[in-house]
């Protein structure tokens, strides 16, 4: 089954949003593995920093970008979009923890 997976790479002055395909089981979602290395054929070599916003930084110094971030996984059944303002609704309604907890 394909797995089509839209991404950001933001550069210092721009960010361009690409496309890129995977192929997966039906009714999976790729793994981290997967993406990375769907990221290393495209000549981005990156490392997974923070899974829950599927945001990738690169693995090496020097790169020309600073980071990743996959905005969708679309399967043709049940899509992953990032959702920002439901993010920061309900980023406003937890506690907050004072600073050195």
């Amino acid at each position: 089954m394909e797995c089509i997976v839209r991404f950001e790479v933001k550069y210092m002055q721009e960010i361009k949003r690409l496309r890129g395909l995977l192929f997966i089981e039906k009714g999976k979602k790729p793994d981290t593995q997967q993406l990375i290395e769907m990221f290393n054929d495209m000549n981005y070599h990156v490392a997974l920093t923070d899974p829950d916003k599927l945001l990738f930084t690169p693995a090496a110094a020097g790169a020309e970008f600073e980071y990743i971030r996959v905005t969708e996984l679309d399967t043709g059944e049940a899509k992953y979009t990032e959702d920002r303002d439901l993010k920061k609704v309900i980023g406003s309604l937890m506690p907050q923890r004072p600073p050195g907890l």
